[in-house]
């Protein structure tokens, strides 16, 4: 039988300028810059790594910023929403830190254990931070201006919107081997069943239009696996299903696999190594631009093409301090 997958990796989006990207997920967030790198796909777009002080996964958010695309348009197709889990001490410090940064929000209750601040970044990406009592072990980023008390954990859920129910919810659970934990007229809940679980909410809206990828979007999902052997399990058993999946990929930080769930979200299954340390200290990551070696020989040209991008201030100040 093959292993669980531990959760979510890593989840991908879109954005238009790398700079106010980099600010708002540093310093609003209070997430750190790990990995600055490109897209190995298209060379001449950044690829931002944030997540925790070394970059564990479950913790990655990471973005391709393209100057000139257009807001995406939501719809089914995509997941809608995602979120953080943070512990529920901190709630009133994120409210007046989204206040006093000048962040719309909402506040509600998610369920009878859990509040739930809603926003959206820069871009227009939903994102949800959950707090709930956890005694969650962290390696939260010491550079950052939120206490690390109050830091962001990792992923606790997303939300897949569908045209459809039936065909993602037969994937999930049959072949992604989710648990369904509770359900509703259009709605459907499912728990990754792992270490690190993850609450999936499958929303149905037939009259919804198909979603269009740009700024604001989700790429896609990464669920988390250990290693390449059992990688190659989960991808016999998703070709075995009929559904359509790539060799495994070199992403030099983890290798990779990419499939489409029958809703229509891009997921992918990547493993935990060799990780972020390969090619930087962990004083350092996130400093410099840091390339695979089939791109090394083209570094001034992709530089070139790059826009200009600086850590903010308080990021590179915290730095200095910790290594002197």
């Amino acid at each position: 039988m093959r292993q669980q997958l531990n959760g979510i990796h890593h989840i991908t989006a879109l954005a238009a300028d790398a700079q106010r990207n980099a600010e708002f997920y540093t310093s609003i967030l209070g997430m750190r810059l790990i990995k600055k790198t490109v897209n190995f796909d298209a060379p001449d777009v950044y690829h931002l790594y944030y997540g925790d002080n070394r970059g564990t996964p479950g913790t990655l958010l990471t973005f391709f910023p393209f100057p000139r695309a257009a807001r995406g348009e939501r719809g089914a197709g995509e997941a809608s929403s995602i979120s953080f889990l943070l512990p529920t001490k901190g709630l009133d410090y994120w409210i007046h830190h989204l206040s006093s940064n000048n962040v719309q929000f909402d506040v509600s209750d998610a369920d009878s254990q859990r509040v739930r601040i809603a926003l959206r970044d820069p871009d227009g990406l939903k994102i949800q931070l959950e707090f709930e009592n956890s005694n969650e072990s962290i390696d939260p980023w010491v550079g950052s201006l939120i206490p690390t008390e109050y830091a962001i954990r990792r992923f606790s859920g997303l939300t897949l919107s569908v045209h459809d129910l039936k065909p993602t919810v037969g994937f999930l659970t049959t072949i992604m081997r989710f648990s369904r934990v509770d359900a509703d007229d259009n709605s459907q809940r499912f728990d990754t069943q792992s270490d690190h679980p993850v609450l999936i909410t499958v929303h149905e809206d037939p009259s919804n239009g198909h979603a269009r990828m740009g700024t604001g979007s989700v790429h896609h999902i990464a669920w988390r696996i250990t290693d390449t052997d059992l990688q190659e399990e989960w991808r016999a058993a998703i070709k075995n299903s009929g559904t359509r999946v790539t060799d495994i990929v070199d992403r030099r930080y983890f290798k990779s696999i990419y499939f489409h769930e029958p809703g229509g979200t891009l997921f992918e299954i990547a493993t935990d190594g060799p990780g972020f340390l390969i090619d930087e200290s962990p004083e350092s990551l996130g400093r410099e631009l840091m390339l695979p070696s089939w791109l090394e020989s083209s570094r001034t040209r992709i530089e070139t093409r790059l826009p200009p991008l600086e850590l903010p201030n308080h990021a590179e100040t915290t730095r200095i301090q910790s290594l002197s």
